[in-house]
């Protein structure tokens, strides 16, 4: 057998050129580094697109995410028509009610003022009768201020209680403790006022002993013109006076010294008038009178003064 010459070698691959390299910028280390977290990152899912959202659809969107989850739906029976649609009625109204704040708002305004009631016309007494009060309190204001006015500008003084002399007629006991005397003093009133005329009324004179009450006497009214002087005599007489027996004894002890202390108290209403102003007051007299011994007892010193 004729041995066959060996194949020849197979013909080396011919590679396709290579494509021409474009001319690439320098890149920096921080490009490559997002480059290469861009591609271990998964891709973003497909954008959807959204329509424009209402603020209304926002606010029941929010609604819906603070509400409670449902209940768990239970097995209802066959509905009919009516009534699926009557249920689809209530929740449009539902639905409806928190997109429309407005309009409540502006129907309970409308209710209030439907139910507000209506003023009525004031009747024609009434105002007659707070013109007429009207009237009257400025009256009293005009009074009042002129009265203080001519008060500061005429100063007006206090009328004035003054005992100049007195007799102590008698002193004696029948017992102990029961005391008779007799008194007799000149009261003497005066009205120091240039301007302003004065009555005396009601006017009641005390005589006491130590506070303790032996006699009493009331003298008639009078009227004294500006700057002038009133004597009146008063006639103390005391019978069968209670005294405890302290005071029994200290009015002994003074009778027997030649040196006697009573206390005479005045109490009346004065009436100042000025014009076609009248003020009433009440003023109170206050005078310690120190006497000789009876039966010839005189006067040795005295302090009064007048208050309101």
């Amino acid at each position: 057998m004729l041995a066959l010459p060996p194949p020849p070698p197979p013909p080396p691959p011919t590679l396709p050129p290579p494509p021409p390299q474009k001319q690439t910028k320098p890149v920096s280390l921080d490009q490559i580094v997002i480059s290469k977290q861009a591609e271990t990152l998964p891709p973003p899912p497909p954008q959807k697109q959204t329509k424009p959202v209402s603020l209304d659809q926002i606010v029941i969107s929010k609604q819906a995410e603070t509400l409670p989850p449902p209940p768990p739906q239970k097995q209802t029976k066959p509905v009919s028509l009516d009534q699926i649609v009557i249920s689809k009625q209530a929740e449009n109204q539902q639905n409806r009610a928190p997109n429309t704040p407005k309009s409540d708002i502006r129907i309970s305004r409308k209710a209030s003022t439907l139910l507000a009631p209506r003023p009525r016309q004031t009747n024609p007494i009434t105002w007659c009768i707070a013109f007429l009060c009207l009237i009257f309190c400025l009256i009293l204001i005009f009074f009042g201020v002129a009265t203080l006015i001519t008060f500061i500008v005429i100063k007006p003084r206090n009328p004035l209680f003054d005992i100049p002399n007195a007799n102590l007629n008698s002193i004696y006991f029948d017992s102990p403790e029961y005391f008779n005397g007799d008194l007799t003093f000149l009261a003497n009133f005066s009205n120091p006022n240039r301007k302003i005329d004065v009555r005396f009324e009601y006017l009641d004179i005390e005589l006491f002993f130590s506070d303790r009450l032996i006699a009493t006497q009331t003298i008639e009214p009078f009227t004294q013109r500006r700057g002038e002087k009133r004597l009146e005599s008063v006639h103390f007489i005391s019978s069968l006076v209670f005294l405890p027996q302290n005071l029994a004894v200290e009015l002994q002890k003074q009778v027997q010294s030649s040196k006697v202390s009573y206390n005479v108290r005045g109490t009346y209403k004065v009436t100042a008038t000025l014009g076609l102003i009248h003020i009433s007051y009440r003023l109170h007299s206050r005078c310690q009178l120190e006497m000789t011994g009876p039966p010839t007892g005189v006067l040795v010193a005295r302090s009064c003064r007048t208050k309101r």
